[in-house]
C-alpha cells in the first residue's frame, strides 16, 4: 500500500470519527426546542437515509452494487438497520440527562464486551486478553462514574441508558457476525475475526465473503432504522410531519444526518479499504477523545483528574482489546515449521 493511500485512509478514519463524535453535539439543539429522542432519531435517520440515497444514485458503479445484493443480502442489512434503534436510542436519549462526556466514555465499553462475547459465539481471543481488557473498561468506567462531583449525579435511568447503549450496541455486532456465518473455532478451521466498527457505525463491516459496497449498505440500513422510528413514534402518538418540527432546528436535525450518520458511515468504510478494518477500528478510539474535548470546549464541560484516569484505562481496555486478533491455524502453522 503506498503511503499517500494508508494516510488518506487514516485521515478519512479519523475524519469518520470526529463526524460520529460530533452528533452528541447535534442533538442539543432539538432537546432544548422541546423534542422528544423519537422524533430526533426518527429525522437523524430520514435525512441520513435521503443523503445516502442520494449519494448511492448519483454513481453508476454505485447503482450497479446496489442492484447486485442477493435478496439475502438486502433481508440482513434491513434485520440489521431494524435492530440498530435499540442502540441508537439508548445513546441519544441518554443525553438528556448524561453529560456528553460522560456518555461517550461509557459507550467505548462495547469493545471490550464484544471481544469477551465472541469467545462465546463468534471467535476466539487466545490467552486471556479479552477478559483483562474488560476488566480494565470496568476499572475506568467505575473511576469515571466514581468521579462525578457530589449534586451533579444523574438520575439513574440516564446512567442506565448509558450502559445500556454498548451492551446492546456489542450484541448487535455479535449478531452481525453470526449472521455472516462466522462461529466459535473448533481449532481445526480459520474463522475470520469480527471487525468492530466505530461506536455509531450503522453499516456491518462484513456479511460474508463478499461484504456489499457500503453506499447501498448504508441506504438500506439506514432506511430501516428510520422506518421502525416512524412506527415508534407514530405508535406513542407522536407526528412524523415535518411541519411539527420547530423551524430553528432543522439545521442541528440535518447535520445530524449528514455529518454524525451518512458522511461517518461512508469515510469509515472509505478508510477501511486503505487501512484495513482493525487498523481502522484502533484509529477510531480518538473518537471520545475528541467527543470530550469538544464538550469542554463548547458546552463547559469538564472531568475531574480521577475521571481522566478512568477515561484514558477505557481508551488502553480498547487498544488491548483490538490488538488482540488471534494467529490462523495456517500462520501458527507456517511460525512451527
Amino acid at each position: 500500500m503506498p503511503l499517500s493511500g494508508t494516510a488518506l485512509g487514516i485521515v478519512l478514519v479519523l475524519v469518520s470519527a470526529a463526524a460520529f463524535g460530533s452528533g452528541a453535539f447535534f442533538v442539543q439543539a432539538p432537546y432544548d426546542a422541546g423534542m422528544e429522542p423519537l422524533a430526533v432519531l426518527f429525522w437523524r435517520f430520514v435525512s441520513a437515509a435521503a443523503f445516502s440515497w442520494g449519494f448511492l444514485l448519483l454513481s453508476g458503479s454505485r447503482r450497479s452494487s446496489l442492484f447486485a445484493l442477493s435478496r439475502r443480502r438486502v433481508l440482513v442489512l434491513v434485520l440489521l438497520g431494524s435492530l440498530y434503534v435499540g442502540n441508537s436510542y439508548a445513546f441519544i436519549a441518554s443525553l438528556q440527562v448524561v453529560s456528553i462526556s460522560m456518555a461517550s466514555i461509557i459507550a467505548y465499553l462495547y469493545p471490550a464486551i464484544v471481544a469477551v462475547m465472541a469467545t462465546r459465539f463468534v471467535r476466539r481471543l487466545e490467552g486471556r486478553r479479552a477478559w483483562v481488557a474488560l476488566g480494565v473498561s470496568i476499572v475506568g468506567i467505575a473511576l469515571t462514574v466514581g468521579g462525578i462531583p457530589a449534586g451533579e449525579v444523574p438520575p439513574l435511568w440516564g446512567l442506565a441508558l448509558a450502559f445500556a447503549n454498548p451492551l446492546i450496541y456489542a450484541t448487535w455486532i455479535i449478531l452481525q457476525a453470526r449472521l455472516a456465518g462466522e462461529r466459535p473455532s473448533d481449532g481445526s478451521r480459520v474463522v475470520d475475526e469480527v471487525e468492530i466498527p466505530p461506536g455509531d457505525a450503522d453499516v456491518t463491516t462484513d456479511l460474508g465473503g463478499d461484504a456489499p459496497d457500503p453506499s447501498p449498505a448504508a441506504a438500506l440500513m439506514t432506511t430501516a432504522t428510520a422506518a421502525v422510528y416512524a412506527l415508534l413514534l407514530l405508535g406513542s402518538g407522536g407526528s412524523i410531519s415535518p411541519l411539527e418540527v420547530p423551524g430553528t432546528v432543522w439545521p442541528a436535525l440535518l447535520g445530524l444526518g449528514l455529518v454524525a450518520t451518512a458522511l461517518a458511515i461512508q469515510t469509515f468504510y472509505a478508510g477501511v479499504k486503505r487501512v484495513g478494518g482493525a487498523r481502522a477500528s484502533l484509529i477510531s478510539t480518538v473518537e471520545p477523545v475528541y467527543t470530550v474535548a469538544l464538550a469542554v470546549i463548547l458546552f463547559g464541560e469538564s472531568l475531574t483528574p480521577i475521571q481522566i484516569v478512568g477515561a484514558a484505562l477505557v481508551i488502553s481496555a480498547v487498544v488491548l482489546a483490538e490488538t488482540g486478533r488471534p494467529d490462523t491455524v495456517g500462520e501458527r502453522a507456517d511460525e512451527g515449521a
